[in-house]
């Protein structure tokens, strides 16, 4: 009988390769389907719930938020910078550009009346406030 020697990193190594290998013969004009959806972090205190979304590159009046029975949607377009992309010829594109909506499920004891958005330096701030008259038909929520 022959002992091989375990080498963890030599396996991983061999791993590593086969992926190298697969992506470097995948096509670079297949779309993936890939489109651009903010993070998001929701988070509360005694008095509020808050939301913070990373949205980098947009401005506030590309970007819609609306609370509509308990439903707090999130929802704009991301847009390409610069001039004419489409004739550019890019060596590398890892950014990803669309439109996006992203839908939080509220408890039913929000205050409408209470809500607050700010924008600054890439990231809107979300805040509604608790132990409020319950759910809302529909509210558009200006952004500061």
């Amino acid at each position: 009988m022959t002992f091989v020697k375990f080498e963890p990193l030599r396996e991983l190594e061999n791993f590593n390769n086969r992926l190298q290998k697969f992506f470097g013969e995948f096509p670079a004009n297949v779309d993936l389907g890939i489109s651009f959806s903010p993070r998001v972090d929701v988070f509360a205190d005694d008095k509020n719930f808050f939301l913070e979304a990373e949205l980098p590159g947009m401005k506030k009046n590309e970007i819609k938020i609306s609370l509509q029975d308990n439903i707090l949607t999130i929802s704009g377009e991301k847009k390409k910078s610069g001039e004419d992309n489409d004739k550019n010829e890019y060596f590398r594109n890892e950014r990803i550009f669309g439109k996006f909506s992203r839908s939080f499920t509220l408890p039913k004891d929000i205050d409408p009346d209470s809500t607050g958005a700010v924008f600054e330096d890439g990231i809107l701030k979300i805040s509604i406030g608790k132990k409020g008259t319950g759910s809302v038909k529909e509210k558009n929520i200006e952004i500061k």
